[in-house]
């Protein structure tokens, strides 16, 4: 039994930190990198509500309540990147992660819906016949979960030193980080099956 929970949480934690399908990483970067530590219960929250979407997509998906268009799934993960991406660069210095909850938390969830239809047919690989389809998926996004803390501790930890070392001012961390994602995004949207 605590085979099977520590094999599934694993899966989750590898799913995000597979270095062959970093569109999760890049959305985690793009997300955290307008905060600091300081922010970090903003932070939790914004990557607790990534999850949920995540998770609330695989559920609807193992149950066969959703069925999806691979190659849209695959063309439209890309461009959340894009927009959060964006989104840093047009409000880089202005306070823009100050403003209230709202519709960066909604929007936040959203995405989070898209990322987990991208997974959905995997993870029904991985369901099998198994009847314990909602512990598997608890398990698996507690793997997502962990590894989801673990990358938004190194962009705050990265964020910090590029700040106070290497005296990048915060508008410049985030122009540059973010910048760096939109140019890692674009091949991917420009690869994808869904324009071809």
């Amino acid at each position: 039994m605590l085979e099977n929970f520590w094999f599934n949480v694993e899966y989750g934690i590898n799913h995000v930190l597979d270095i062959n399908a970093y569109d999760h990483v890049l959305f985690l970067i793009s997300l955290t990198v307008p905060y600091a530590f300081k922010d970090w219960k903003r932070v939790l929250l914004l990557v607790s509500m990534f999850t949920l979407g995540h998770t609330l997509s695989l559920v609807l998906a193992a149950y066969n309540i959703v069925s999806i268009n691979v190659q849209l799934v695959e063309f439209l993960i890309p461009v959340t990147i894009l927009i959060v991406a964006v989104y840093n660069v047009l409000t880089a210095g202005k306070g823009a992660q100050k403003e209230r909850v709202g519709i960066l938390f909604f929007t936040t969830l959203f995405f989070g819906l898209i990322h987990g239809l991208g997974f959905a047919r995997e993870f029904k690989m991985l369901l099998g016949d198994s009847d314990n389809t909602l512990v598997l998926l608890l398990e698996f996004a507690l793997g997502i979960e962990i590894s989801q803390i673990i990358i938004v501790f190194m962009v705050l930890f990265l964020g910090y030193l590029g700040q106070t070392i290497f005296r990048f001012s915060k508008r410049d961390w985030i122009l540059v980080i973010s910048s760096v994602v939109i140019g890692l995004v674009i091949p991917m949207l420009h690869n994808s099956d869904f324009l071809s």
